[in-house]
């Protein structure tokens, strides 16, 4: 039973608790490349899935090679 394809669909929220200072260098390097923090983790939860899915069958839209807006090269 694969994953149903479709468009990505971005309602889902993640909340992650993570120390201030790493939050601001983090948010000040994500504009100096004209990005948003959400666009960078997206970007690096994407390449995470695909480099650990393993044997796991993974949707199109997932590990298709065109390069969205969010996933320009940082």
């Amino acid at each position: 039973m694969g994953i149903e394809s479709g468009m990505e669909n971005r309602t889902a929220r993640l909340t992650v608790l993570i120390d201030p200072r790493k939050k601001q260098i983090f948010e000040e390097i994500c504009a100096q490349q004209d990005l948003n923090a959400s666009q960078v983790i997206r970007k690096l939860m994407r390449q995470y899935i695909i480099e650990h899915a393993g044997s796991r069958e993974l949707p199109d839209w997932l590990t298709s090679g065109s390069v969205k807006a969010e996933d320009k090269p940082l």
